[in-house]
């Protein structure tokens, strides 16, 4: 017992002093058990570095709800364009003729409010050629079509951006993650800028033109894209982190499959791409028969417009017979490929039998 004491004591006086221990403490440290020192050591590190104590978060929890977060704000960005169309269709798409992040999220509460914001609609193009004889309340209508389909915008932005930036401080993201995440919300930042580009090009005086106003097919098309890319983008990293990767045999099935895959998606791409000039044209309109053009499978004006190139863009008849033949093509492709699925899926029943 003497021997111990005259040992400890020479062990704590030559020992070096450790930070958090006073010198009683680090007597007594001596005296414990070699199992009980053990369980102080454990114990005083979490106490001294309290992040210690809380365990990471496994990978597949992480990756579960950063899945269902873009899964959402795919949805939110599927709605923005129906209610895009819808917007489009109702023609109210230049009924708010200026921009504020903020300050248009109030709409007008008075009849003085509302008469000043009727008078802004009156000094441009829209109102002097087509709605002359528009009412106050016939334009309220138009107005909240358009301000609620700004607003739903506004709330696309937020869904990605707050969670994207609680996700990245909590280290719910890892390298590849945050690559994407910050592409998808840059992303978002430039639709809204897009959306009020598309719309001023309807705003301005066109004195070389006596049609109807309406806003640039080309950027109508640039805004339809970016957001068919932005819903596309965020559905596939959602179903990527949520749906585990199934290791297939490399068939010739399951490759033409594939390959028939990746173009009928090209395919719809291109085909709302082309729907995006129909609506910009208002081309829908120019002939109204199918599968005929009128009396001609191939209409007489179709490369009317010189030079040649310029008719798939900017001439009504040409853009809609494109988008015919898109369409007619999509169809056949899509049924193919669902034939080839449908073999496919034959192929693995009669393996796993």
């Amino acid at each position: 017992m003497l021997l111990r004491t005259l040992l400890g004591g020479a062990r704590f006086l030559l020992a070096p002093r450790r930070r958090g221990f006073s010198p009683t403490q680090q007597c007594l440290r001596w005296w414990q058990p070699p199992q009980a020192r053990i369980r102080h050591n454990a114990v005083s590190e979490v106490a001294f570095h309290p992040k210690l104590a809380v365990p990471p978060i496994p990978n597949a929890v992480t990756d579960r709800t950063v899945g269902r977060w873009l899964l959402i704000c795919s949805g939110t960005v599927a709605g923005a364009v129906v209610l895009g169309g819808i917007t489009r269709l109702t023609e109210s798409g230049l009924s708010m003729v200026d921009w504020h992040l903020v300050r248009e999220m109030k709409p007008p509460r008075t009849q003085e409010e509302w008469e000043t914001e009727f008078q802004k609609y009156q000094q441009f193009p829209e109102f002097k050629i087509l709605n002359h004889d528009m009412t106050l309340r016939e334009f309220k209508f138009i107005w909240y079509m358009e301000y609620s389909h700004r607003m739903w915008g506004r709330l696309v932005g937020l869904a990605y951006i707050i969670p994207a930036a609680y996700f990245w401080r909590k280290g719910y993201l890892n390298r590849s993650l945050k690559s994407r995440v910050l592409a998808l919300c840059g992303l978002v930042c430039f639709q809204g800028l897009l959306g009020w580009y598309m719309v001023k090009s309807g705003l301005e005086e066109k004195t070389d033109s006596h049609d109807i106003p309406r806003v640039s097919q080309y950027r109508l098309a640039a805004h339809l894209g970016s957001a068919l890319v932005l819903y596309c983008s965020s559905l596939w990293t959602g179903l990527s982190l949520l749906l585990p990767q199934q290791k297939l045999l490399e068939t010739h099935q399951l490759l033409r499959l594939r390959r028939l895959t990746y173009g009928t998606a090209g395919l719809v791409f291109l085909t709302a791409i082309s729907g995006a000039f129909v609506a910009g044209l208002d081309a829908g309109l120019v002939y109204n028969s199918f599968p005929k053009m009128g009396e001609r499978w191939i209409p007489d004006d179709l490369l009317a417009f010189s030079p040649w190139l310029k008719n798939f863009f900017e001439n009504p008849t040409t853009v809609q017979f494109d988008h015919r033949i898109l369409v007619s093509v999509f169809i056949f492709i899509f049924l193919t490929a669902a034939s080839s699925l449908s073999v496919l899926l034959l192929d693995l029943y009669e393996v796993t039998d």
